[in-house]
């Protein structure tokens, strides 16, 4: 399985990018600016990550989706650690990446891979998105962010 950056052209996998964002008009506004990479098994799509260019200096991993048939066997750390060499490779300093405060298992997997937390932006999810989202039983409302620095 190799990780592959999608042509412009190529169209999106929107129903695994959904999968870790709700809201499509969100996940164009930013996939249109971005990097956008994706793990194919056969003829599906089992993997996306976007990586979207903030300034000169930073990136950060947008969204990132496993398909549930293949969850828990690494792929996910696999794609963060292709992004963190990419990102390095195109010479960003840091990679930061938000999670809702309700994604338990997202925390743990970014934490594992050397992120470290940096900031909560109180009502992100509230915010931005018109429908209640519930995670592990946990309201969504606050966006954890986290940094990893390259150099």
């Amino acid at each position: 399985m190799d990780i592959r950056l999608l042509g412009k052209e190529e169209p999106l996998p929107m129903e695994l990018l959904l999968e870790a964002d709700p809201s499509e008009k969100m996940v164009h506004s930013y996939c249109a600016e971005s990097r956008v990479y994706a793990v194919k098994n056969g003829g599906g799509t089992i993997g996306v990550l976007v990586l979207f260019p903030l300034d000169a200096a930073a990136a950060e991993i947008k969204n990132i989706a496993v398909a549930e048939s293949v969850r828990g066997n690494g792929l996910g750390k696999k794609m963060i650690s292709h992004a963190l060499a990419e990102a390095r490779r195109l010479g960003f300093r840091k990679v930061l990446i938000g999670t809702g405060n309700s994604s338990l298992g997202q925390l743990a997997l970014y934490q594992k891979c050397g992120f470290r937390m940096v900031s909560i932006d109180r009502g992100f999810f509230l915010r931005n998105y018109p429908e209640p989202i519930v995670e592990n039983g946990i309201p969504c409302e606050d966006m954890v962010r986290l940094e990893y620095e390259l150099f």
